[in-house]
């Protein structure tokens, strides 16, 4: 019989799968436990692949190796075995149930893992199961001892997770909102006494505490006021993660606290309320401040320990065991310690750490406390931090500069150009936080790299080009001759088959992409290369944070039915700042919301770059109009399950309008210009008398020359004395908004582990200020009536 594997490398296989399998679960350990804290401060792919497949990975090869020990329990040992070295190896099985634990900072790497609870209850059973029969083959066993305290350690460590996970679920979640009313509805129907300490215009209580924290001014509150808020809304708001709804006193209790808040205070707070949500989803966080996750947890990092202690003080091991062996299982103790040691500093400095420790300060006596000055002098560390950098012509502005290890999101925004993208222009960054220089010494290193490639693809377009002439001509030669030598027929086929060797391989490449159904992927690849990040400036969220407090001075109007039967973003409610406002509503009223955006982000661009910056004319409405122009086209395009409820056919849109511009740059020899000014310029140049809408209809999906009306509109405006991107910017906020009003639930939390959106903080900001579709019937009503 052939051997397909060599025999020396069965051999080595068969003596150290175990051992390196174990070893490599103990570095998957180390690696989730190290790097899965970073993932909810950036949306890093390369960070998120190793984390996937690690997390996958941590299961597989904990199961894997149990069921090689157990294979292993049952051989016959070898002349140069140690006697007891397989009952050692029964001592890894708990430390495998251990692993299978997992690291405290990541119990789920999606929400899907945590709807999957019972699946791992049901795998903290089998494997005990496969553990204890481990043990059982290996008996009788002088370690019997040791491996039944990591057995305790190993389960109980197991029941964490499943416990978090279980939490994390969603139907725990609407579970939990069930018992709440019970608990405050004696609170709610009683009569009202004077001196009662309910929610008033001046402060709110902090869940059951005696003293009520007061907001007396606005810009006052403290670091440790600020994570104590956060932590009140987290637990008394978490139905708004399962898209329940919630009753007017709470939408009017949280209303009045927002609408007295300064804008960076609000900012704060929702970062905050944001982390505490993501540790809740995806870390041990929320059981480990428990007291039964203390006690779990007090047992088996004492049990851990003591079988460490045994092992080291009481075991004989000179000639009972063999010496890797030895190594390997003080390797899994003192890593197992050292990881468990590393989690809990991790948790002790965290943000759920001090809202829980602050609580037990809740009365006016214990006010002099030395705990909460110690935790405002921590929490000071990290807060927001502020940049100044100067963009627009030379205005200065504030951007969001937090140090990453303290960052509590990613702190940035997402931004592609539709037309940038179309010409291939380089990015051009507003405010470069980075530095110009770091930037230079990357592209430095990439350079060669990027020159290299450039070059082999022009040298391959030469070379099919030089194919196609070449055949051409062979072919014509051949014709000619085959006229006075018949045996040249034979010549034209086998010249016809060398060239079309090119076209075989190309059209498998075509079909193999199609059949594994990757073309959205490549596509995605290559849009991925135009996109860049912004960091969040404090002018873009004053205006946005602004921009809803004002609305709450508005009078609600219902929202208008298109005629497709959905209900309208623009929703009634925007108002156009200018003369003759029907002008532009034509862009607006009743077209679908993807189409909408995409006319309106091509527009903005044009207009853009048809003014030149200077510190003369800057406005900072036109900034702010093409940050969340481009951010809105990124949402739009690269992140389809956020925006699945208003995307519409975007995709197909873009598609459609990307082929228009295209052809329309090529007939004007500017395809690869990578010049966006004079992009826009020709684009504008070009004579239209009709409305594109009107000549070709419903059936045309591309915007292009619709958007080039909408900007010729828009820069009438400027004729009339109107402040032509202060429009802009409000129709902009009106997108914004309908979107983080209609994001997906599920795709929204699932950003929080991806580095964050601005978009949910927006969602949280309406939702807290009573904005959103999170009311229910009698509390819409009592706003109706506002």
């Amino acid at each position: 019989m052939v051997q397909v594997i060599p025999t020396h490398i069965k051999n080595v296989w068969d003596e150290w799968n175990i051992r390196g399998i174990v070893i490599l679960s103990l570095s998957i350990q180390t690696i989730l436990i190290i790097l899965a804290p970073l993932r909810k401060r950036t949306p890093n792919r390369f960070l998120a692949l190793v984390l996937w497949l690690s997390y996958l990975l941590a299961d597989w090869s904990a199961n894997f190796v149990i069921g090689l020990i157990a294979k292993n329990q049952g051989k016959e040992l070898k002349p140069d075995d140690p006697p007891q070295d397989q009952k050692l190896m029964a001592l890894w099985a708990p430390f495998l149930l251990l692993h299978l634990g997992g690291p405290d900072t990541i119990t789920a790497y999606s929400l899907e893992d945590n709807a999957l609870w019972h699946r791992h209850f049901l795998g903290l059973a089998l494997q005990a199961v496969s553990g204890a029969y481990v043990v059982i083959q290996s008996l009788p066993n002088s370690l019997w001892v040791i491996i039944l305290l990591l057995f305790i350690a190993g389960t109980l460590k197991y029941l964490e997770r499943t416990i978090a996970l279980y939490l994390a679920s969603s139907d725990k979640f609407r579970g939990s909102m069930l018992e709440i009313p019970d608990s405050d509805s004696n609170e709610t129907n009683r009569p009202r006494k004077e001196d009662d300490s309910m929610p008033t215009e001046n402060y709110m209580l902090y869940g059951r505490q005696k003293r009520p924290l007061r907001l007396e001014n606005p810009g006052t509150l403290t670091h440790l006021e600020i994570l104590q808020f956060a932590f009140w809304f987290f637990n008394n708001f978490k139905s708004l993660l399962v898209n329940n709804i919630f009753s007017s006193e709470q939408r009017d209790e949280s209303r009045e606290f927002f609408k007295n808040l300064q804008d960076e205070e609000a900012l704060r707070i929702l970062e905050v309320e944001l982390g505490f949500i993501y540790e809740g989803l995806y870390t041990k966080v929320s059981v480990l401040h428990t007291w039964v996750g203390a006690l779990t947890r007090t047992i088996a990092l004492g049990s851990l320990l003591s079988a460490f202690g045994i092992f080291h003080y009481r075991t004989k091991k000179s000639h009972q065991f063999h010496g890797a062996d030895i190594v390997i299982t003080y390797t899994l103790f003192l890593v197992g310690i050292a990881l468990d040691l590393i989690s809990l500093l991790m948790i002790l400095p965290s943000d759920w750490t001090f809202a829980v420790i602050s609580r037990i300060n809740e009365d006016e006596v214990d006010s002099g406390s030395w705990i909460d000055p110690a935790l405002k002098w921590f929490l000071g560390w990290k807060q927001l931090h502020w940049k100044t950098q100067k963009c627009c012509g030379g205005v200065e502005h504030e951007v969001l500069n937090t140090p990453f290890l303290i960052q509590r999101w990613a702190g940035s925004i997402k931004l592609f150009n539709f037309i940038a993208y179309s010409v291939k222009a380089d990015i051009k960054r507003i405010h470069d936080v980075k530095g110009r220089t770091r930037r230079l010494v990357w592209k430095t290193i990439l350079y060669p790299l990027i020159y290299v490639t450039n070059i082999f693809k022009k040298l391959c377009k030469k070379i099919a080009n030089w194919n196609d002439d070449l055949h051409k001509y062979i072919r014509d030669v051949i014709g000619q001759w085959s006229e006075e030598n018949p045996v040249a027929h034979y010549a034209i086929i086998i010249v016809e088959f060398c060239f079309m060797i090119p076209h075989f391989f190309t059209f498998i490449g075509n079909y193999m992409t199609n059949f594994l159904r990757i073309n959205d992927l490549l596509d995605e690849i290559n849009l991925m290369r135009s996109v860049h990040s912004e960091p969040l400036t404090k002018d873009l969220w004053g205006f946005i944070f602004t921009e809803l407090k004002s609305r709450l001075q508005r009078p609600h109007k219902e929202r208008r039915k298109t005629k497709a039967g959905r209900k309208g973003w623009d929703s009634g409610n925007i108002e156009l700042d200018m003369a003759d406002p029907e002008r532009l509503m034509r862009y607006i009223a009743d077209v679908d919301y993807d189409r909408s955006l995409m006319l309106w982000h091509i527009a903005t661009e044009l207009c853009y770059q048809e003014e030149v910056s200077t510190t003369d004319n800057c406005d900072k409405y036109r900034e702010l109009s093409k940050i969340l122009s481009d951010y809105m086209m990124y949402l739009l395009i690269m992140q389809p399950k956020l925006m699945s409820e208003v995307a519409g056919i975007g995709k197909i849109r873009f598609r459609d309008t990307l082929a228009e511009a295209e052809k329309f740059f090529k007939r004007w020899h500017i395809e690869n210009s990578r010049d966006v000014k004079r992009a826009s310029h020709e684009i504008l140049s070009v004579g239209v008398k009709i409305h594109p809408s009107e000549v070709k209809g419903n059936q045309s999906k591309s915007v292009l020359f619709e958007a080039r009306a909408l900007a010729k509109e828009l820069n009438k405006t400027k004729d009339r004395e109107d402040n032509m991107w202060r429009v802009v910017s409000t129709v902009w906020m009106e997108l914004l908004f309908h979107a983080a009003c209609n994001c997906d639930a599920t795709a929204r939390m699932e950003q929080l582990s991806k580095g964050g959106e601005l978009l949910i903080f927006v969602w949280l900001a309406l939702a807290h200020l009573g904005l959103g579709g999170q009311l229910s019937s009698s509390a819409k009503g009592s706003y109706e009536t506002n």
